[in-house]
């Protein structure tokens, strides 16, 4: 069994292979995690993803990348949260067909420029806009194993409260963990809620993250939606957050 220590470097090669679906959860009305047990599986680092592979009777394949959830814990497996699109031709299937006990392809682990490892210190900002949230939980968690000593703030951006994933794991961690703060803000959301505020993300929001650390960031993650991460990068940088400390991921067209 790997140690939290082992975090895979990338392979060289990327080879397909099968994963048998162990456990499926209803997470938000539109958001399912699966759980995975790849065949051969030799650990990976918080932040990296997995391509999806899907082939039709016909031959046509359709091939999507997910960010990992679980931490890099030696346990073999591999969460994926799948937020369902209507007219796409991969979550659907996810939402709507696949079973346990179901076998799915895919190769990876894959990403080595938005990752995190407890050898790389803090303290840290994570700033998440809808499922960008999943590679940041990924080092959440991850950081809770390994090093939760280092501080880290979570911004976590949702239209709604029922759309907060894993909304009852973070509100409990921001209780219970000194050293994680969890700033919540809901986007079109009408009826406050305890533990969130109303809004979209601004500089307000993010000076109070900022203020919440006890140094600054020694890395700033943000993850979401073209519009998302541009609008919350822009507010990072005019805080005066260095360039060179902000990694960001997106996702959409």
């Amino acid at each position: 069994m790997n140690s939290l220590s082992d975090i895979a470097p990338q392979p060289q090669r990327l080879v397909w292979q099968q994963a048998t679906v162990v456990a499926i959860t209803l997470e938000t009305p539109s958001v399912k995690v699966f759980r995975l047990r790849p065949a051969e599986w030799h650990g990976f680092t918080a932040g990296q993803h997995v391509d999806i592979r899907l082939t039709a009777p016909d031959g046509y394949q359709a091939e999507r990348s997910f960010s990992i959830a679980s931490a890099p814990d030696g346990t073999g497996m591999i969460d994926l949260a799948i937020d369902k699109i209507d007219d796409g031709e991969v979550s659907p299937f996810f939402h709507e067909v696949v079973e346990i006990g179901d076998e799915i392809e895919l190769r990876g682990p894959i990403g080595g420029h938005f990752i995190w490892s407890a050898g790389d210190g803090g303290p840290l900002l994570l700033i998440a806009g809808g499922s960008g949230l999943v590679p940041l939980m990924s080092m959440l968690r991850y950081r809770a194993l390994a090093a939760p000593e280092i501080p880290a703030t979570l911004i976590y951006s949702a239209r709604r409260n029922e759309d907060l994933i894993w909304r009852d794991e973070l509100f409990r961690r921001a209780t219970q963990d000194p050293n994680f703060t969890l700033l919540a803000t809901l986007s079109r959301e009408t009826t406050p809620i305890e533990g969130a505020r109303l809004g979209r993300i601004d500089r307000a929001l993010l000076d109070a993250a900022l203020a919440s650390l006890p140094a600054p960031p020694e890395t700033t993650f943000v993850c979401g939606s073209n519009r998302f991460v541009s609008a919350a990068s822009t507010f990072v940088l005019d805080a005066g957050v260095p360039f060179a400390s902000v990694r960001t991921e997106r996702y959409g067209g």
